[in-house]
Parts: C-alpha cells; sequence; structure tokens
C-alpha cells in the first residue's frame, strides 16, 4: 500500500521552533539536530568525510593507472606529469566541493569551466604566457583549439610526440573531466550511485589505451593493478568488505587477483591502436619522382649554393629522398599496402623515436635560392626536427623508415631549422662481406631488362652473402663505368633511369652515366639478386673526384663548422639491407673525373652475354618518362601528365574544415545540448542528493522551476504558487494543493520522513512536470525545455522555509497572540 504524508497540519509548536531557531531547516543538514542527536550527527559526518576522502584517493590512483597509457606517447614522465596529475587533482576536488550547499552544480561547472580553458592552457602551453603563469590571447586561443585538437594530434603524429603544439591537453581534458564525473558518483549518498564510477574510470583506461601505444606502459601491471584497486573499492564502497572479517575480505581479494591475471595474463591480448588505423593526412604520390629532377640541379645550379648546413659532422650526406619502387619508367615512392616504409610519412612532435647508435649531433639547416622541392634536407636518423618559423611544423612529415621528411608547403629561400639527430656508425667493408641478406617485403621491380639480370649474375651470382654480392656489384660498376652529366661540353649522355636507359648503360658499347644511372642500375640488378635494395637522392660532400670528403667542411668563428652543398652536390646511391646492419649506403658511380673519350673502349664487362632488349616505346626518350607526375606506377597505370594545383587542394581542405566545424548548426547544437545535458543533471541530483525532507522540498522546486521557465509568473507561499500554476495553466489545481501540502509539511512539520516516500513524492512531481509540458503549444515547449529561466531554484538546495510557510493560518494567529503576551 502507498505511504502517504500525514494529514495533520503542522503543529504551531514547529512553527515557534522555526521562527526562533531551536532546530535548523531541514534543507541545511542532512540529519535533524535534535537534542541528543548531535554526538551521532558529528560521527556520520566524520564517517562520511572519511569515506568520500578514500575513495577520491583510489580515483586518483586508478586515473593515473588509465593515463600511464600516454607516457610513452609523449616521450617522458615529466610533461606527462605535468598535465596528468594537476588535472585529475582540479577534478576530484571540484566533484567534492559538491557536498558543500554553497557550492552548487552551477559553481562546480564554473570551475570545470576555468579549470579547462584557463589553468590547462597555462600549464601546458606555458610558453606562450606572460611570467609562466599569466594567460595571454595567444595561451587561450591555443588552448581552446587543443582541448579538441590534441586528441588527433596524438594519432596522427608518431610517439613520442613530446609536449609541444598544445598534445598535453589531452591528457589534461581526460584527466579533468573523468575524474570530476568518478568523484560526482562516488560521493553520492545513494548506495548504488557510486557503480556508475567505473564508467568513467572504465572510458579513461579505453580512450588512454586507444590513443596509446601497442606496447604501452607496463600495460600489463597497470591493469593487473587497476582491476584488482577498482573491484576492491566497489566492494568496499557498497559496504559487500569489511576489513575486520579478514576471511571475506581476503577473498574479495583473491577473486580480483583471479579476474586481473585471467583477464591480462592468461587471454591473448591484441591492443587496437586509433593511430594504426589513421589515414597519413599526407601523399607521397602527389609529388614527382625524386629521382626524375635531379639533372636539373646540375644543370640549372650546378655551382650555386643551394644549401648550408652548420655543425654537421664532416663527410656526413644529407638525404633528400628515398624510393624502393621502380615502375619500368621512374623510381618512386611504393604504395602502403606493398610496402609501407617509404611511403609512410606521418606528423612527428618535438622528439622523434629512433632505434639507431652512433654519433649525436645537432645541425642547422639553412635553405638558398633554387632548392625549393618538397623533399626536405636530413641527415642521419633524426630524433628532433625544430624550425625557426613555427607555423612549419604543420607542413612538416617525416618517415622514420627511411629517415626522410616531405615538407609539403614547398621550402624557401631562407628557411632555417634545427636537426637533432644520430649519425649511424658505418660497418667496415670486412663485416659488410661477411653479413647475409635481410629478408623484407618490397614490391617487385617491373620491366627489368635483361641486361641487369645476366650482368648481375656474372658479377655477383658466385657470393656467398649479400654482403659480399652488393659490394661486387658496387665496385664492378664503379671500376667499368665512366662518368658523364652529358651537359654541353660533356661526352653525350642521356638523363633518365627508365629501363630503356639502364639497358643502354649496361648493353651498349659505351657504359656512360651519372648517378642517376648508376644508382638506379645497381638497384635493379641487386633486386635480381634477390637483395633489398633502395635508390637514395641527396647532397654529398664530394671532392673533385666525386668521393666524399672531409674536407669540404670548414671551421667558422669558435668551433662551429659549416658546409655549403652546391647543385654539382646532389647525387644519388643505393641502400642494401644487410641483416643485423640495416640499410648499409653503397656508391657504385665511377669517379667524376674518370670521363669518357672515343679513343677508349667504353664497353661493360663481358657484352657477349648481354642481349640488347627493343628500346620502349617513348614519348620523350631523354627523360624515360621522367617527368611523370602524381601517382606514378600505381596500380600498374602510367602518371598523370599534369602536376596536382596543391594550392586548389589545400583550399578545398581547409573550406571543408570550415564548413564542418565552423558551421554555425554546431554551435547552435552543442549549446542545446549542454542545456539539455546540465538541467537533466541538476534534476537527477536533487531527486537523489540530500535527506528525505530535501529531497521533497526539491521536488516542489523542480516543478516551480518549469513553471518560470514556461513564462509563469507566481510568488507567496506554495499553495499560492500551486494556484498561480493551475491558473495560468488552465489546469486541475487539486494535485498541485496536494503536492504543495506535502511538500510543507516536509519542511515544517519535523516528523520523519523516509526515502521512499521521496522516491514517490518525485514520482508524482514527474507525471505533473510531464503533464504541464505537454499542455504547453509546441513552440513554447521547446523554449521551456531551452530556457534557463528559474534554475536558480532548483540548483539552490536551501528551501527558505519562511516564504514558503502558510502566512494567515489559526498556527499563525496563536503564535503571535503567544508571542505578543511574552512581550507584554
Amino acid at each position: 500500500m502507498t505511504k502517504t504524508f500525514p494529514a495533520a497540519a503542522v503543529s504551531p509548536r514547529h512553527i515557534a521552533q522555526q521562527r526562533t531557531g531551536s532546530w535548523a531547516d531541514s534543507t541545511h543538514s542532512v540529519i535533524w539536530m535534535t537534542q541528543g542527536g548531535m554526538p551521532h550527527q558529528f560521527k556520520d559526518t566524520q564517517q562520511s568525510w572519511i569515506r568520500h576522502i578514500s575513495s577520491m584517493m583510489v580515483i586518483l590512483l586508478l586515473m593515473w593507472i588509465a593515463q600511464s597509457n600516454l607516457i610513452d606517447v609523449y616521450g617522458t614522465p615529466i610533461p606527462w606529469m605535468a598535465a596528468a596529475i594537476p588535472s585529475t587533482v582540479l577534478g576530484t576536488l571540484i566533484a567534492l566541493a559538491g557536498l558543500q550547499p554553497a557550492l552548487t552544480l552551477w559553481w562546480q561547472l564554473v570551475f570545470l569551466a576555468a579549470s579547462q580553458f584557463i589553468i590547462g592552457p597555462v600549464l601546458t602551453l606555458n610558453s606562450t604566457t606572460i611570467a609562466h603563469s599569466i594567460p595571454t590571447i595567444e595561451t587561450l586561443n591555443q588552448g581552446w583549439e587543443a582541448t579538441f585538437g590534441s586528441f588527433k594530434y596524438l594519432i596522427s603524429i608518431d610517439p613520442p610526440t613530446g609536449a609541444a603544439d598544445g598534445s598535453l591537453m589531452a591528457v589534461w581534458t581526460i584527466g579533468l573531466w573523468l575524474s570530476f564525473l568518478a568523484g560526482l558518483f562516488a560521493v553520492s549518498a545513494h548506495a548504488w550511485i557510486p557503480l556508475l564510477s567505473t564508467l568513467p574510470l572504465a572510458t579513461a583506461m579505453a580512450v588512454c589505451a586507444l590513443l596509446g601505444t601497442n606496447i604501452g606502459w607496463h600495460r600489463v601491471v597497470s591493469s593487473i593493478v587497476f582491476t584488482i584497486l577498482l573491484i576492491v573499492w566497489m566492494s568496499w564502497r557498497l559496504k559487500c568488505m569489511e576489513w575486520g572479517r579478514w576471511l571475506s575480505a581476503l577473498l574479495i581479494v583473491l577473486l580480483a587477483a583471479a579476474m586481473a591475471f585471467t583477464g591480462t595474463v592468461f587471454i591473448p591480448q591484441h591492443r587496437l591502436v586509433l593511430r594504426d588505423w589513421y589515414d597519413p593526412p599526407i601523399s607521397p604520390y602527389d609529388y614527382t619522382s625524386p629521382l626524375s629532377g635531379m639533372r636539373s640541379y646540375i644543370k640549372d645550379h650546378k655551382d650555386d649554393v643551394l644549401l648550408t648546413v652548420k655543425n654537421l659532422p664532416a663527410g656526413t650526406p644529407v638525404r633528400l629522398a628515398v624510393m624502393d619502387r621502380f615502375d619500368g619508367s621512374v623510381w618512386n615512392l611504393s604504395d602502403s599496402t606493398e610496402a609501407a616504409d617509404s611511403s609512410d610519412y606521418r606528423r612527428v612532435g618535438t622528439s622523434i623515436a629512433t632505434n639507431e647508435h652512433g654519433k649525436d649531433f645537432t645541425a642547422v639547416f639553412i635553405v638558398h635560392q633554387g632548392l625549393n622541392d618538397t623533399w626536405l634536407p636530413l641527415a642521419g636518423a633524426a630524433t628532433s626536427v625544430r624550425f625557426t618559423e613555427h607555423n612549419d611544423a604543420d607542413t612538416f612529415y617525416y618517415n622514420s623508415d627511411t629517415d626522410s621528411a616531405i615538407f609539403s608547403a614547398g621550402m624557401r629561400n631562407g628557411m632555417t631549422y634545427t636537426e637533432s639527430g644520430v649519425i649511424p656508425v658505418t660497418p667496415s667493408d670486412v663485416t659488410i662481406s661477411k653479413t647475409t641478406v635481410a629478408h623484407i617485403s618490397q614490391p617487385p621491380a617491373q620491366d627489368v631488362p635483361d641486361s641487369a639480370s645476366k650482368l648481375a649474375t656474372a658479377i655477383a651470382g658466385g657470393q656467398t652473402t649479400g654482403g659480399a654480392a652488393a659490394q661486387a656489384l658496387a665496385s664492378t660498376l664503379k671500376d667499368s663505368g665512366w662518368f658523364s652529366h652529358g651537359l654541353q661540353g660533356d661526352y653525350p649522355s642521356q638523363a633518365g633511369h627508365g629501363n630503356y636507359r639502364i639497358n643502354k648503360l649496361l648493353a651498349s658499347t659505351a657504359m656512360v652515366g651519372d648517378s642517376e644511372q648508376y644508382a638506379s642500375a645497381m638497384a635493379l640488378m641487386a633486386r635480381e639478386l634477390g637483395l633489398p635494395s633502395r635508390v637514395v637522392m641527396g647532397f654529398l660532400p664530394k671532392d673533385a673526384d666525386g668521393s666524399i670528403s672531409d674536407a669540404r667542411t670548414t671551421t667558422m668563428a669558435g668551433h662551429t663548422t659549416a658546409i655549403e652543398f652546391t647543385g654539382n652536390d646532389i647525387a644519388a646511391w643505393v641502400e642494401i639491407k644487410l641483416e643485423h646492419l640495416g640499410w648499409v649506403a653503397f656508391y657504385p658511380t665511377p669517379k667524376e673525373t674518370k670521363l669518357p673519350d672515343d679513343n677508349q673502349n667504353l664497353t661493360p664487362p663481358n657484352p657477349q652475354t648481354l642481349v640488347r632488349q627493343p628500346p620502349v616505346p617513348l614519348t620523350d626518350p631523354l627523360r624515360d618518362q621522367a617527368q611523370a607526375k602524381s601517382q606514378s606506377s600505381l596500380s600498374g597505370t602510367d602518371a598523370n601528365d599534369q602536376v596536382p594545383n596543391l594550392l586548389w587542394l589545400r583550399f578545398w581542405r581547409t573550406a571543408k574544415a570550415v564548413a564542418l566545424y565552423g558551421s554555425p548548426l554546431w554551435a547552435i547544437m552543442i549549446a542545446c545540448g549542454i542545456i539539455l545535458a546540465g538541467k537533466a543533471i541538476l534534476l537527477a541530483r536533487a531527486r537523489r542528493y540530500g535527506a528525505p525532507q530535501i529531497r521533497v522540498a526539491s521536488g516542489w522546486n523542480a516543478l516551480c522551476a518549469l513553471a518560470v521557465q514556461s513564462g509563469i509568473t507566481m510568488a507567496g507561499t506554495r499553495r499560492d504558487q500551486a494556484e498561480a500554476i493551475a491558473n495560468q495553466l488552465t489546469t486541475s489545481a487539486d494535485a498541485l494543493r496536494d503536492l504543495s501540502r506535502e511538500a510543507d509539511y516536509a519542511t515544517f512539520s519535523g516528523q520523519p520522513i523516509d526515502s521512499q516516500q521521496a522516491s514517490q513524492y518525485w514520482s508524482r512531481i514527474d507525471e505533473t512536470r510531464h503533464t504541464l509540458l505537454h499542455a504547453l503549444p509546441r513552440l513554447r515547449r521547446v523554449k521551456t525545455r531551452l530556457s534557463l529561466r528559474g534554475m536558480r531554484i532548483l540548483a539552490h538546495k536551501r528551501t527558505k522555509s519562511h516564504a514558503a510557510m502558510p502566512r494567515n493560518t489559526s498556527f499563525n494567529a496563536a503564535l503571535d497572540r503567544r508571542n505578543k503576551g511574552k512581550t507584554s
């Protein structure tokens, strides 16, 4: 049978007590402060605070364990700690502040907004602040952008990302909001609401794992500790675990440990990482085959300084591009579906991970007029690349497999950047000759001339190791060939490196060319022998013979060194993958002083074994289709003849982003969603928070708040408010009067109200709110749902009893006469 409130009216004694202040308002205190009740109340309050603080400490530990998945993403624990620790502490403190009636949910939202958009940017974007403490407009602007953009930044950049570009705002946002939600549920007085704390905690674990790496930071240990701690805490929070009963407590701990070990150790693990599924934002096939334009640098800028490098170790090559796919016409980058090594260019952070070991260096690169390509010069294996112009980092893409980079905006005169990296140790010839070949996946070379296969077999077919075979190929080509760029005044030498040109180099009566042809020939010959090969183009510090020389590096003021690379220094060479040595460089080009002459024998070795192949029909024999653009040989098709308009593509991407993220519709939808979510949270909090008397009073406040939002004006006692609602909405006043009387009874009677009565009262409030809302016209109903009027009534937990008391009652008259007699 449904319980109802007693029909008896509020006694004069309780009204007098209320006026003289002998007992506290039920909205100010959860427990009545009656005679003899103070010690019990104090004990309950003390135990409640101990429980809440203990829960917050556990939530902090669980959040830090979940966020530890991002430590290796940022590279080191220091930047991670700078964002993870203060964000979670702030989130839990804001949740704990909700226990104070004066700090309602509205104030908590204000604290959260200030923490997210002011404190967070100050800590994570400290370089943009004044005196490292005062935020600037740039700080706030970048903080707003990084709040959402940092998540995309983490999955689009290979770890470690470092702390640049606001990347720490991702861990700050996760820690602040999810720890707040977990704490908000944990401090609830309802018995089962703390169970909901597992949702934000599990969400933090899942999100950080998705944003993390395949390895994670001690992920097995972290998962086991997280699971055990969560199960034990929830058992204690739900009062299923008492430490005094050590046997049951031990059983729960053992069960938690069994679940943790079973789920993390004995079940095969496969971590899904969003970074692995994120398509790189740049396609290297949109650019010209790098090797195709090599001779144009030599022709147009042979003596012009194109690049100056300071503090680069002497004799270090500088690479521009690495190519591992040959389609019969040009060398280009492989399709990522066939081999990801040369095509996987990604955004990187302030630090770049590398497994190379050798000599560390930090060099400054200065680009000069004439070097305006998109292939950025770098040396060794980079560990960090920093640009003088901050915006340049937005168009920088790095490939850690080939140690090469693309600068999609195109290099410009005066462009300066600093590279820190490692120069790998060069193995000795003896070591190379004893090393076997490594086995990797590479796209097969297409339309390779028979001359390359036959000559490769004749030269190195009998070698026992891959290293020895590669040495034989390089030395034979270098010793047997002749050098010529084919420029005006040089011995005739056609440009290009396609099958026709390579066949002409190896099978004709004159083995003449430059590094473009010799590097292509050796790479194809190595492929025919089963050696994984690729062609590299870059700058070599050459001497007069074309050999690498330390003498090109000069010493400036102090200990600063510098080297100037000209167009004549651009060359191509070959890298072979050897077991345990990685990619080893070979230089098959003859000395540049070994010039051909008509009176000399220019034939390649063993010409009788070579079979001349018919020329491939070419539209431009001098280039072997070397001017192919865009996707030069994807899926067996020839390249497009037109250069893609990168400016138009960039404009189109920007326009789509502005249309998608800058639409006013998004702002309107987000604002409406925030309003509806905030009102739903306030209602849920009012329904469940506090003692039953407070919940009943909050139920009537919820009804009044809806009435105010619908445009009703009302004042006076609860009975007056009920009459005003009934008259202005032309609805029955009986149900409203009953609700108002029950709210008055709960507030002023001093009689105990149980939780079931409060829940039943709220059920009737919900039905009445639903009836009133659907009695409104459609447009007015929408305005009511989105209105913020009257929210102070719902958010304010203090019920002002003097405003809610009936005025002209017999009890008031009797009380007035009694007080008047005492006064006289």
